[in-house]
């Protein structure tokens, strides 16, 4: 074995029997390129990528290709999910060189970290003469490397903090405004493909704050049109619930077939709002079949976490686990689901059939399809599944707390917001230190010693104030203020314009890096602008909100030249220049409380049940004021509301 035998990341220890005498990122490997001056070979991917384990078994896994990588370099194997740090440098650096990155993601860095080359896939061959060419160079052309090193350093340090993002001036009037949100809808409008929805053609991402964007700015055939063609295509799985990574074409049918925790966290919260918009039981089906797969084994841990994805293959081929043949189809779900599901004898990939609706928005699946549907997953449970990456990451569990959490006080599902406390219990329980730091993944009965990053502080802000909101519970306004209170202690940079960074108590790497792409996920700036602001409201901390404006304000130039870039930005913008409104519902009334949570209210907070420190409940725990529901801005008030009509009402002034 090398030395990955005893890594948390499952990625790692796919490769603990590899030749190759790889090391994790850490001071030991560097320490041993210094040591023997030799380049350091760093390759980073993740657990769910299949070309990087294309590129192990072609390269890694081979002894002529570990004989070259060991004798000429130090080899660091990063899983990008643990972290993320490491990764958004070096592929900066990559796309900075290249003009294009992905994973897996091989570097040659220098002993001290910076980068003087870089690509993505190798095949073997390539690979050989690649590492030869490197060699030479290292041995023969020092300074050129040098001198590379330094300028692609400096291109890192420029490109990672952000050209474009500016230092504020407090006397300076606010650039934010409501054209940046509707300017980014309009942007959106521009990408949108009006016959298959999502945005331009092939691959295509789910990008599920983009689509928020849309139904923010009231652009609803945008999210209609794109919803439906999602939840009718393979990249949904039709039989287990969840969605795929993304479509490598245009219809949305053919998937790379990966399932990340993190997609199927926005989607669940995605989906759930086009419900309340539109009222459509074809997206409340989405999210019941995607929560249903996220709670049970394999994604459930037994510990009480979820797991962060399943593989894209099995038994080594892509997509096996969820292609069918027609013959099988329609000996195990008969006609019915032979017609719903569009099987055909030729198939509709590699002459295998994805199950999809060709019928695209027809989801609600009659009785005998629905008998069909359920005899095909109770066979496709004899397959072997593909891998499972079985860490658990605290931002991504913390965005599905977030997401259970909403849309089960959103669709009266109990039993949802209780899976959602209980994944924050095992978070609270596992994955914060006693002194309080939180640390970034857990793995097989233990945490790893990678420190929490911004977007993990972020998202558990995001957490607990859903939690709070869906249960009632002052406990976890407590959680999120710590959370909170610890993410500006920790990342706040206020000498470079605001903006959180890496944190103050994390290494030191060649550059501190400012996340601000909402990209696959959304940013780390966007999420804690977001988080802050709605916090803010609930509690009446004014410094919460003054740090999500900060963040915004800073942005708005970018936001303005690039805004399909910054989605989940624009929504903080929208949370800014519109204002929050504060519903607080006072005593036992629970169908006040569902009328507020039923209902799509973007820019609003909800307090009830247990009274903590906050405007929203001065003067209203008792007496005349009890039993009722009160809509605030800024504190005031209007008419207290002690029906439901009456409530909705003031309601319908805010959407």
């Amino acid at each position: 074995m090398n030395h990955l035998a005893d890594e948390t990341s499952p990625y790692l220890r796919q490769h603990r029997d590899n030749p190759v005498d790889w090391y994790p990122w850490g001071e030991e490997a560097t320490a041993l390129a210094r040591e023997l001056d030799r380049p350091i070979l760093l390759s980073v991917g993740y657990s769910a990528c299949h070309w990087c384990h294309v590129m192990a078994h072609q390269s890694f896994e081979d002894e002529e290709v570990a004989r070259a990588m060991n004798d000429q370099f130090v080899n660091i194997k990063v899983d990008r999910e643990e972290r993320p740090d490491v990764d958004a440098i070096y592929m900066e650096a990559v796309q900075a060189q290249t003009g294009s990155g992905g994973w897996p993601m091989t570097v040659f860095l220098t002993p001290d970290g910076r980068p003087f080359f870089g690509g993505t896939y190798f095949p073997k061959p390539v690979f050989l003469d690649l590492m030869t060419q490197v060699t030479a160079a290292w041995r023969d052309r020092r300074s050129e490397i040098e001198r590379d090193a330094d300028r692609l350093a400096d291109a890192v340090r420029s490109g990672i903090r952000v050209t474009g993002i500016t230092k504020l001036d407090p006397s300076a009037p606010s650039p934010l405004s409501p054209s940046l949100v509707s300017g980014g809808v309009e942007a959106l409008r521009g990408a949108f493909d009006r016959e298959w929805g999502g945005f331009g053609r092939a691959p295509k991402f789910p990008q599920a704050s983009m689509v928020e964007l849309a139904l923010r700015g009231g652009a609803n055939d945008i999210v209609t049109t794109t919803l439906d063609a999602m939840a009718s295509g393979g990249i949904y799985d039709h039989l287990g619930g969840g969605f795929a990574r993304y479509a490598v074409e245009r219809r949305w049918l053919v998937p790379h077939f990966e399932k990340m925790l993190y997609d199927n966290a926005q989607l669940i919260s995605l989906y759930t709002h086009g419900w309340q918009v539109t009222g459509a039981d074809r997206y409340r089906q989405v999210v019941e079949e995607t929560v249903a797969y996220l709670l049970r084994a394999p994604m459930r841990s037994p510990a009480g976490g979820i797991h962060s994805a399943e593989d894209a293959d099995s038994e080594g081929v892509e997509g096996r686990f969820y292609v069918w043949s027609l013959d099988d189809v329609a000996a195990i779900g008969g006609p019915a689901a032979v017609g719903w599901y569009g099987v055909t004898a030729e198939g509709n990939w590699e002459g295998h059939n994805i199950l999809w609706r060709p019928e695209r928005g027809d989801l609600l699946r009659p009785p005998e399809v629905e008998q069909a549907r359920r005899r095909l997953f109770e066979a496709r449970e004899l397959r072997i599944r593909p891998g499972l990456d079985d860490k658990v990451v605290t931002e991504w569990n913390a965005m599905a707390v977030a997401a259970l959490a909403e849309a089960g006080a959103a669709m009266g599902r109990t039993d949802w917001v209780a899976a959602a406390a209980e994944v924050a219990e095992f978070l609270l329980s596992s994955l914060r230190r006693p002194d309080g730091r939180w640390l970034r993944a857990w793995q097989g009965g233990r945490a790893g010693r990678h420190l929490a990053y911004a977007s993990d502080y972020a998202w558990l802000v995001e957490a607990f104030t859903r939690l709070a909101e869906a249960t009632g519970r002052a406990r976890w306004v407590a959680e999120a203020r710590a959370a909170a209170d610890d993410l500006v202690r920790l990342f706040w940079d206020g000498q470079e314009g605001g903006f959180f960074t890496t944190g103050e108590d994390a290494e030191k790497l060649i550059v501190r890096s400012k996340d601000t792409y909402d990209g696959a996920t959304p940013a780390a700036n966007s999420v804690a602008a977001v988080a802050l602001l709605r916090l803010s409201a609930l509690t009446g901390e004014e410094s919460y909100g003054a740090t999500g404006t900060v963040v915004v304000t800073g942005m708005a130039p970018l936001l303005a030249r690039h805004p399909t870039a910054f989605t989940n930005f624009l929504a903080a913008v929208d949370l800014v220049v519109s204002g929050v409104t504060e519903v607080a519902v006072t005593g036992d009334r629970g169908d006040l409380v569902a009328a507020v949570a039923n209902r799509y209210l973007p820019n609003s907070v909800l307090a009830w049940g247990e009274p903590y420190p906050s405007p929203l409940w001065e003067g209203r725990t008792g007496g005349e004021n009890a039993g009722k529901a009160f809509v605030c801005r800024n504190y005031t008030c209007g008419a207290p509301a002690e029906d439901i009509d009456s409530l909705l009402e003031q309601l319908a002034g805010i959407v």
